[in-house]
């Protein structure tokens, strides 16, 4: 029940509102230009004038009003004005507003009037477009009601557009009211366009990751399977039109720059070398660093690198994104090889702290089914693959732990392989499953490996870049059709732990994740045990 009645409050009329608590009452309320709270009376309270008194009753039909020593409702909307405000502010003449409603938004064009613009600035983040000189307006529920209820027979017209015409890239969709636009990006995401839905949205912010572009008006979530489908059965409980894309790659996208393109072509200078070893960096940073900074150094090829300014490095930086377009990741690892050189080895010289930074953007990871892991490991007609592939999965390893593995490494008593220097200079242990020892044995005396596990054709360690090569021949052999690497066996790992009820801590200390939140990914991943959880509600006797 909401009561509306007249009182005095420092020492202004006011228009007090009565009412239960109520999350939605206050969220409609605030829409009422003035509408405050009062400490005092323990209610909210708004203008004393007919325009917010209308407004009121077309937000709240039911209100009801207390009889006063003067009733509301013969308010005037002169009854009282700002100190400042001239009287004679007239409306414009008649049928001077058009109305045009499009998808997301309603755009009102309309003379200058300041009692109009004090209306239009009610309405929730309403803004003046100064190119096409018209008020935009979102097409939230009752907007328009209240747009129409203000404006009356002064509306000319009032055009809808059935549909628009959306930017995504360098294509344009055409989207209407029913229709939810969800585009797979090139990262690892889900796009998701539609018009305001509350209950699309309410599911959207319970999923992980999830994220509001404020600029182009539209969602994005982690790709998944699990997530794709709850999206899709959303969109048929809402009756909404489902439509799938995934985003071609960029055709136009620069090839980075090689040797035989760069005459006089420079490497990284032997002190950020040097430097990288003196810390202590992996090997696998410091190819990294080296490959980027070279990149960096070439793209300016007659300037001395200790010259390059500040000016130059964020020019480099819009390079790779507008030009390169490379991802995020990529991107800010070349921010952090420009400036360790010109911050650690240079011995803080010059300092360049106002590198723009791209958001990383979070990818759920890819992962593989027990069957399909079954298909890909039964594969391998060489048993040195057959066994890389299998101790990976069978105990979580990184490609790098792989190849660094020593035969001393392998505890056959306790079942365990002891992982040395894993990622962030840890030393773990983890798993070793009875069939993979067995197969480890049969290896062993096959291929008889004198220091490293897996060796190479000339000893020494056996190459990630092979590893991979023969991984992605086999699942192309197979037939999987999903975008994996190595690592998603790594991944698959994970999950099956999970799903056949793995505590995470344990999950977490087996893959030598230093955060739980970095392991907790693996439950937004699965899928199994959903369809045996019964709400509460199964268990009542009603």
């Amino acid at each position: 029940m909401i009561k509306a009645s007249k009182i005095i409050h420092k020492n202004e009329i006011r228009i007090k509102i009565d009412f239960p608590y109520n999350q939605e009452f206050i969220y409609l309320l605030r829409q009422i230009e003035g509408a405050k709270w009062s400490q005092t009376h323990k209610a909210w309270h708004i203008p004393y004038k007919k325009s917010s008194f209308e407004q009121l009753k077309l937000l709240f039909p039911e209100v009801i009003i207390e009889k006063t020593e003067e009733k509301i409702d013969t308010l005037q909307s002169e009854t009282i004005l700002p100190k400042n405000e001239k009287k004679e502010l007239i409306l414009p003449k008649i049928s001077s507003v058009l109305v045009e409603v499009l998808y997301r938004k309603i755009i009102l064009k309309l003379p200058k009037n300041e009692l109009d613009t004090k209306f239009i600035l009610t309405l929730r983040f309403s803004r003046w477009d100064k190119i096409q000189k018209v008020w935009i307006v979102p097409n939230y529920p009752d907007n328009l009601e209240l747009i129409k209820a203000y404006f009356k027979d002064r509306i000319s017209k009032i055009i809808f557009h059935k549909e628009i015409d959306i930017e995504t890239g360098k294509n344009t969709h055409k989207i209407t009211e029913k229709d939810l636009l969800c585009i797979r990006t090139k990262t690892g995401r889900l796009k998701l366009i539609f018009e305001f839905n509350k209950n699309l949205i309410i599911s959207i912010k319970k999923m992980p990751f999830w994220s509001w572009d404020t600029k182009n008006k539209w969602w994005t979530i982690p790709f998944s399977d699990r997530l794709f489908n709850e999206i899709k059965e959303i969109a048929e409980k809402e009756e909404l039109n489902f439509i799938y894309e995934e985003e071609k790659t960029d055709s136009d996208k620069i090839s980075r720059r090689t040797e035989q393109d760069v005459p006089n072509y420079r490497q990284v200078p032997d002190s950020m070398i040097l430097k990288l070893k003196e810390l202590r960096y992996s090997l696998r940073t410091i190819k990294s660093y080296k490959s980027l900074f070279e990149e960096f150094i070439n793209h300016y090829p007659t300037t001395e690198i200790d010259k390059i300014d500040e000016a130059k490095i964020i020019a480099f930086c819009q390079y790779l994104v507008i030009d390169r377009k490379v991802s995020a990741s990529y991107q800010n690892q070349a921010i952090n090889a420009i400036k360790f050189y010109y911050e650690r080895v240079l011995g803080g010289q010059r300092k360049f702290y106002f590198l723009q930074r791209p958001n990383k953007e979070k990818a759920l990871p890819t992962v593989l089914s027990m069957e399909e892991i079954t298909t890909i490991l039964k594969a391998p007609t060489n048993l040195k693959h057959k066994a890389i592939l299998t101790i990976i999965y069978s105990a979580g390893l990184r490609i790098g732990e792989l190849i660094n593995l020593k035969i001393k490494d392998i505890d056959s008593e306790r079942k365990q392989i002891r992982v040395e220097q894993g990622k962030g200079k840890k030393d773990r242990y983890t798993l070793l499953s009875l069939k993979t020892l067995d197969l480890l044995r049969i290896y062993f005396k096959k291929y008889k490996p004198k220091e490293y596990l897996f060796e190479g054709q000339e000893g020494g360690q056996y190459s990630a870049r092979s590893v991979q090569a023969f991984f992605q021949e086999i699942c192309k052999k197979v037939g999987i059709k999903k975008k994996v690497s190595v690592h998603s066996l790594r991944h698959s790992f994970a999950t099956h732990l999970l799903e056949n009820g793995t505590d995470l801590r344990y999950i977490q200390v087996l893959l030598g994740h230093e955060s739980s939140k970095t392991t907790e990914i693996y439950t937004h991943v699965t899928t199994k045990g959903f369809d045996q959880i019964k709400s509460p509600l199964d268990h009542l006797d009603i």
